[in-house]
């Protein structure tokens, strides 16, 4: 058999089939293709890819953070495709980009599925930190490290660890991911199985992880739970740090379970006996002892009576005589003070105390020091509308009434010479324990005594036809004295006169004198009142009476012509 001989192909029909071979093997710039390591240079691997040369990729691109370099002669990697050829006539390989691609689609599937991914934190940059998801470069927010902000992110770093992608944009190339959000849920699924092996009621040792102003926070073994500072001890605790510290190992009580937000709330001192059973039979009423000031309020002070027992002394209760005072006026906080209780609530547990019933009642000592009658002296403390208020002795005050000022000038006017601070003499009239009020008088004590009890008004009374003689002209009336008497009165305008017309007051002039009739004459409080107008009133009706009854056939306006003129006649 004669072998025939086929003819070489030629350089364009080699170029042509090495193109199909190309395109077979799916050999396309911008494609991950897989590759054999057929050698290594220095810091480069050499692979093999199928085409009429090598690429050579470096080494630290098959490394990745937190791993070593294992790659060795023989092993098939992925690479990325970039140049078939490149002026040195070599394939232009990438393996970053052919794992950065893989990841890529690895990475998406898991965000449309909400599922995790492993990475590795290994740089940190302006406001938190990359990670390294095999290939694909995210960015972690510092606030999205961890549940609490953490100083040292050293020991995280370098280590594969799971993370929850928040967002992705692979057109920019951004993934935003989260380790706190993995930690949460984390954290959830163990608080629930702890708490479903929890129970109210029960006692349980933990130890207290954090404290803050309102309680203490209790690690139970993996789940927290608040020692809230009225549940530390049945005595009053202002501040947790009274009683506890960071570290300290503590046996708490469960008080309640919620099972929906986990939250535990714990108890100390239902872990001893309730103080105040049978408190009123230990605190009856009107029983005295001595306690010691925890806490001041505007409203009082509480008092502790013994460790988990405190009762209030409220602000009315504290003293006699200083009214409006501030408690911080009158205790102290720390200060031992003897209470009286004065009402138990053992189902509200409230004790109602007080500090002044612990004292004698000052208008009790007054009254019997200072009877009625007796001469006092007193510091003028305060003016008012209705009187003048004197501080006596024993730290309690005294009412001069304006009535009780002086016997013939009115009280407004008297009052107007008093000044604060005045030394006042005067006589005690009336002490009203109950009441607490002191009824004190100055014109008392004036000499002559009272001008309606002297001889010269005795036989005044209402209807009398007095003299007066004018001291003062307003435009409301007349101030006048009773002539033959030390008395005052007044005449309104309106009985100036019957007529209408001569109801001005401006028609008198001081020192002139007229007769009047006494229309008020009140010898408790001293008021007299005159009037023109009933003293003329009387003598009509006097006249009418007289010449009336007479047969002279005279008019009414005779009578009262004649009565005129007997009146002036006496004038």
């Amino acid at each position: 058999m004669v072998a025939t001989q086929t003819a070489a192909p030629s350089r364009e029909d080699f170029a042509a089939m090495l193109d199909e071979s190309f395109a077979s093997g799916n050999l396309q710039e911008g494609a991950v293709i897989k590759g054999t390591v057929v050698g290594i240079e220095k810091d480069l691997a050499v692979i093999d890819v199928g085409l009429k040369t090598e690429g050579r990729v470096a080494l630290r691109e098959f490394a990745a953070p937190g791993r070593p370099n294992e790659i060795k002669i023989g092993d098939i990697v992925e690479v990325y495709l970039e140049r078939v050829e490149n002026a040195l006539g070599e394939a232009v390989l990438s393996r970053d980009k052919a794992r950065r691609e893989e990841s890529w689609g690895k990475l998406e599937t898991a965000f449309k599925n909400n599922e995790k991914v492993s990475g590795v934190i290994f740089n940190q940059v302006k406001g938190g930190f990359t990670v390294d998801l095999d290939g694909a470069v995210a960015f972690l927010p510092r606030s999205q490290v961890d549940i609490r902000p953490i100083r040292d992110v050293g020991p995280l770093m370098n280590q594969q660890q799971p993370f929850q992608i928040l967002k992705m944009d692979r057109r920019r190339g951004n993934i935003v991911v989260s380790r706190r959000t993995v930690l949460e849920e984390t954290r959830a699924e163990q608080r629930q199985e702890l708490v479903q092996n929890l129970e109210e009621g029960q006692v349980i040792d933990g130890v207290v992880k954090n404290i803050t102003d309102y309680g203490a926070f209790v690690d139970l073994g993996g789940i927290d739970g608040l020692l809230h500072v009225t549940d530390i001890a049945w005595r009053r605790v202002n501040h947790p740090t009274e009683v506890l510290n960071i570290g300290q190992q503590v046996k708490v009580k469960i008080i309640k379970i919620n099972h929906e937000t986990h939250r535990i709330s714990l108890g100390m001192k239902q872990l001893l006996d309730d103080p105040w059973q049978g408190i009123e039979a230990k605190y009856p009423v009107e029983m005295r002892m001595k306690g010691r000031v925890t806490n001041i309020t505007d409203y009082g002070a509480f008092v502790e009576l013994e460790p988990g027992i405190e009762g209030l002394i409220h602000v009315s209760e504290m003293s006699w005589t200083k009214k409006n005072v501030h408690p911080g006026k009158i205790v102290s906080t720390s200060q031992e003070v003897e209470v009286q209780v004065l009402e138990v609530d053992p189902v509200k547990r409230r004790i109602s105390l007080g500090l002044k019933q612990t004292m004698r009642n000052p208008w009790e000592v007054f009254v019997e020091k200072y009877p009625a009658g007796t001469i006092v002296e007193g510091e003028v403390k305060n003016k008012t509308e209705f009187g003048l208020f004197l501080g006596l002795d024993g730290d309690v005050d005294g009412m001069v009434h304006l009535s009780d000022l002086d016997w013939k000038r009115p009280g407004e006017q008297v009052i107007e010479e008093y000044k604060k601070g005045d030394k006042v003499q005067a006589q005690v009239l009336d002490v009203d324990v109950e009441k607490e009020r002191i009824s004190l008088g100055i014109k008392q004590l004036s000499e002559g005594g009272d001008p309606m009890e002297a001889p010269s008004a005795s036989d005044l009374k209402k209807g009398s036809v007095v003299t007066c003689e004018v001291t003062e002209v307003k435009d409301s009336g007349l101030e006048v004295s009773i002539v033959g008497t030390d008395l005052n009165a007044f005449v309104k305008r309106i009985e100036l006169s019957r007529d209408r017309a001569e109801q001005r007051s401006e028609r008198f002039t001081v020192g002139q004198k007229f007769d009047g009739r006494v229309t008020q004459f009140d010898r408790k409080t001293g008021k007299v009142a005159v009037s023109i107008k009933a003293l003329e009133v009387a003598e009509e009706k006097e006249a009418i009476a007289q010449y009336g009854s007479s047969d002279s056939g005279a008019s009414l306006g005779d009578i009262l012509g004649a009565a005129l003129k007997q009146r002036a006649e006496k004038e």
